[in-house]
């Protein structure tokens, strides 16, 4: 057994670079020398006696020399010692030595410190020997009458560690202790004693209680917390003492520690289900998520509010505490205030959803006075989400929502613009009734928008959805006020020669446009003093992007102008407007190319924005009905198939939570009486204490696969051959941070193999935790051997060493078998997991370590190969299955997955299938692998070229 797996009551720390010293200079410290050189001889014998020596010589030395010595830190080392030296003969009796430490712990129970006193009965809880603790019974007893509540408290640990061990020594254990509670003043000392009373006999603990009911409030936190304990277990054993005790949880929800509210409020709910059970424990709840400062504790308490909300009963009940749940957004981390909005968001209903919004709008607000941070920026995203989310489950929100969010259009946050503008998108089509007010608030905000992809998006609304004459020219008015003089080179080049002062040109920009009945322009400009700045800053929106270069643009420009204009002839019946309105998107468009072509911006405009502005300029021009449909009708058709398509997806994942949550009752499911049921099979729920100490002490009950190939065997790593005098093997178990290697060593010869040792070495990011102690193993003899070994990221490791052993009577060197390297498979620690699309390209574009996988493989069909390759690399598929349906030759997905350390992973697969080879062709193309971390791009990539052909059994 490994010290790991041996229940740990003391931690010592050992240096490394000390050289065990002889028996002799110890002996002769522990004899001889002063109280300092006395104590590190003990530290030392305590060291060499956990690493595996037997020092029996000096056990009468001890005795003699150190146990009389009263210096308090000799006497806490000898409660060490005491408790790690053997105290029996190799035949099972006690040593005769060890009556004459008994016979001192006698005296140190009735020593007049009470610090010896006390940490005497802490250490005979760790005794086994019941010869040695007899003797110590009476001054065990007199202890708990001690003046000083230190003596007291564990007096009454040990009374129960004995009672619990060697009931035949204290049989009156539960009566001594119950008259010890019921005139013990100490809240320590009462707390030990309930808690004894509680697992040694219950029947006292309840009649103690019963006592003193109406007076529990009062108590210290640490006896409450006992107390809801011994209420969670009898309700839990007996459900029909509930009545008696519900009273008492209620008042403890009120107590003033945070610990005993967090735990009432937990057992209030699995004893009572009633309405007024679960709206008081998620009162409490919030109560404590609110005053708590840690965000630990937040989140602990949020993930109890989110179980909580997946009972449906329970639902009903949080939805009336929505705004309750709200007051959390006060605090300033991300995580909680995420996980705060997306419950919030599960309980909206029609009764609540507009004191929401208004909470939201005000939450909005504030976010755009707050200074620019980071997690503002992503917090402002998260509140327009959760309101694009409630204006499209109720409409009726959405008139309210709109103008607060349009402000944000002109956010030099792009990622929060971006989602407003989507949202806007959304909602202009879904809600006709709505156009008129959102077409205004776009014009209103046009002009200030900063970033080129907001102000392309908003073009584009623009263009698509303005529909009068007022509108399609209040757009070509802001247009023109944005692009500044036109032509633009000869403007540019004028200022360039210095012909435009400085104060012309700064008016120029945002000279206000008047629009004559005939539907030309005038330009009217007003001057005013304004400081002079630099030429970049002076230019207005679009003229800037296009300088930078941007003409991407100028294509989505060229686009909405044709638009409008296709529009405009149709609404407007004056021939001399039309062409008056044509040419001027013409001269628009005309400018911009010219300026594209010429050397002013940074960068010449590319090939396919010259192909798309000129391809405008001809459906101008010519006027076809068929561009008219193309422009005006399909474009609109295709956003609305794509929100459908969007919107059946959202609701059949609702379709499918609501499935999971709703628990259906079957017509032919037995009906459970209380009253027939087996006392084992009344608890239809686990006893959650019991679940979260197995779940601490790492006992977790998993359930075993019912594949055999995915049982033990199949993890089972042999490190050496059968002909070699030691053979081993290993079984290689992977526990999250982790990983225990339990090495079987056989002795294959017929000699005995002293010191025989396993020693490992790692490579990667792993860590020994503790080197194995060595062996002496008999002919043909075996026996296991355990290594921890520390995981601290997703990579692929090695685990690699050897055996070295010496033969028993040979006069040679050491002996020493090579073990094959044992590989850790990065595959345990990489889960499935899901990102929106814009979170996804972020990631790509920030993680800076990238593998590229040329694909190799022996599969024939794209979706085969795509299913293959998600299957043995853990990841999830994020490109939704109707984009991968069909066949037309060729397939891009996005993949994505978290490791348990926290780390992503993206991958793109980029496939074709080779027609022009056969049928049988195999797949190729390209996976490319995005990480943080080069060693997770690295394994990632390493799995998926070990794992690309699919094997034929």
């Amino acid at each position: 057994m490994t010290a790991a797996e041996n229940v740990c009551y003391t931690l010592i720390n050992v240096p490394n670079d000390s050289e065990p010293p002889s028996e002799v200079s110890l002996k002769a410290d522990l004899e001889k020398g002063e109280i300092k050189a006395k104590t590190e001889a003990l530290k030392k014998v305590i060291i060499m006696i956990l690493n595996g020596e037997k020092l029996p010589g000096l056990l009468m030395t001890i005795i003699r020399f150190v146990l009389p010595l009263q210096d308090h830190t000799i006497k806490k080392l000898l409660l060490v010692f005491w408790e790690i030296v053997p105290k029996t003969t190799p035949d099972g009796k006690l040593l005769q030595e060890m009556i004459l430490v008994c016979d001192a712990y006698r005296k140190d129970l009735q020593h007049p410190n009470e610090f010896i006193r006390g940490s005497t009965l802490r250490f005979l809880c760790k005794l086994k020997e019941s010869e040695l603790l007899e003797p110590l019974m009476p001054a065990i007893r007199a202890c708990l009458e001690h003046r000083h509540s230190y003596v007291r408290r564990n007096a009454v640990l040990a009374i129960y560690t004995i009672y619990r061990n060697f009931e035949n020594l204290i049989p009156d254990a539960p009566e001594l202790i119950h008259d010890f509670l019921v005139n013990e003043k100490d809240a320590s000392c009462k707390r030990n004693a309930f808690m004894m009373l509680i697992h040694a006999d219950q029947d006292r603990a309840l009649d103690y209680l019963s006592t003193c009911i109406d007076q529990v409030h009062t108590f210290g936190d640490i006896l409450q917390l006992v107390i809801v304990e011994l209420i969670y277990k009898v309700c839990h054993a007996n459900p029909s003492e509930r009545a008696r005790f519900i009273r008492c949880i209620y008042n403890l929800l009120q107590s003033s520690s945070p610990a005993v509210k967090y735990e009432a409020a937990g057992t209030l709910v699995t004893l009572s289900s009633a309405p007024t059970a679960i709206k008081a424990a998620a009162q409490c709840y919030i109560d404590l998520i609110i005053k708590e400062s840690d965000n630990n504790v937040k989140l602990i308490v949020l993930d109890r509010l989110i179980e909580l909300k997946e009972h449906p009963t329970h639902e009903r009940v949080l939805q009336d505490l929505v705004m309750d749940i709200l007051r959390v957004l006060s605090t300033p981390d991300l995580e909680v205030r995420k996980k705060t909005l997306q419950l919030s968001l599960d309980l909206v209903s029609s009764r609540n959803v507009e004191e929401l919004v208004i909470v939201l709008k005000k939450e909005v607000i504030k976010t755009n006075n707050v200074t620019e941070h980071e997690d503002t920026d992503k917090f402002r995203q998260l509140l327009v989400r959760t309101l694009h989310s409630c204006s499209v489950r109720f409409p009726d929100m959405a008139a309210n929502v709109i103008p607060v969010l349009m402000e944000f259009l002109s956010d030099t946050n792009e990622a929060a613009a971006a989602d407003v503008l989507e949202f806007v998108r959304e909602a202009i089509q879904r809600f006709d009734n709505l156009r008129p007010l959102i077409i205004e608030k776009m014009l209103e905000v046009f002009h200030a928008i900063k970033t080129v992809k907001i102000y392309r998006g908003a073009l584009w609304i623009l263009g698509e959805y303005c529909s009068t004459k007022e509108d399609i020219q209040s757009v070509m008015t802001e247009v023109r006020r944005s692009l500044g003089e036109i032509p633009i080179v000869e403007n540019e080049i004028k200022k360039e020669a210095g012909e435009v002062k400085p104060e012309e040109e700064v008016n120029a920009a945002p000279a206000a446009k008047l629009v004559t009945e005939m539907g030309t322009y005038v330009t009217q400009s007003a001057l005013s003093s304004s400081r002079p700045s630099k030429k970049e800053e002076d230019r207005p929106p679009l003229r800037g992007f296009l300088m930078d270069g941007d003409f991407y643009v100028a294509a989505s420009l060229a686009t909405t102008l044709t638009k409008v204009a296709l529009r405009y002839v149709a609404i407007v019946p004056d021939k001399k407007r039309q062409n008056s309105f044509v040419a001027e998107s013409m001269l628009i468009m005309a400018t911009i190319l010219h300026l594209g072509k010429s050397s002013l911006p940074k960068k010449p405009i590319t090939d396919d924005d010259v192909d798309r502005i000129s391809l405008c300029l001809k459906v101008l021009s010519e006027c076809s009905p068929l561009m008219n449909d193309i422009f005006n009708k399909e474009c609109r058709k295709s956003l609305s198939h794509m929100l459908t398509v969007r919107l059946e997806e959202e609701k059949l994942s609702q379709k499918k939570e609501s499935e999971k949550r709703n628990v259906l009752v079957h017509a032919d499911d037995p009906i459970s009486f209380m009253q027939l049921t087996a006392k084992n099979e009344m608890t239809s729920k686990e006893d959650q204490f019991q679940l979260s100490l197995l779940a601490a002490m790492g006992n977790t009950l998993k359930k075993e696969a019912a594949d055999p190939l995915a049982s033990k065997l199949n993890k089972v790593t042999q490190l050496t051959g059968f002909s070699d005098p030691v053979y081993a093997e290993a079984y290689v178990h992977v526990n999250q941070y982790d990983i225990v290697l339990d090495v079987l060593v056989v002795n294959q010869t017929n000699d005995t193999l002293q010191n025989c040792t396993l020693e490992l070495a790692t490579l990667g990011d792993l860590k020994l935790v503790e080197k194995p102690s060595p062996l002496t193993l008999a002919p043909h003899d075996f026996a296991n051997i355990k290594a921890n070994v520390k995981v601290a990221s997703t990579e692929n490791g090695i685990i690699f060493g050897n055996i070295v052993y010496d033969v028993s009577g040979a006069a040679s060197d050491r002996n020493c078998v090579v073990l094959s390297d044992i590989h850790i498979d990065i595959m345990d620690y990489i889960q499935p997991a899901s990102c929106t699309d814009a979170e996804f390209r972020q990631m790509w574009a920030e993680f800076e370590w990238e593998n590229k996988v040329t694909v190799n493989t022996n599969i024939a069909d794209l979706n085969e190969y795509l299913h293959h390759i998600l299957s043995s690399t853990n990841m999830k598929c994020l490109t939704p299955e109707k984009a991968l349906s069909g066949f037309c030759g060729f397939m891009a997905a996005n993949l994505y997955a978290r490791s348990i350390f926290g780390e992503d992973a993206l991958a793109n697969v980029s496939i074709e299938k080779p027609i022009h080879l056969g049928p049988d062709a195999p797949v190729n193309g390209h996976i490319r692998i995005r990480a943080k971390s080069q060693g997770m791009a690295l394994s990632l990539g390493d799995k998926i070229n070990l794992s690309q052909k699919k094997s034929s059994a």
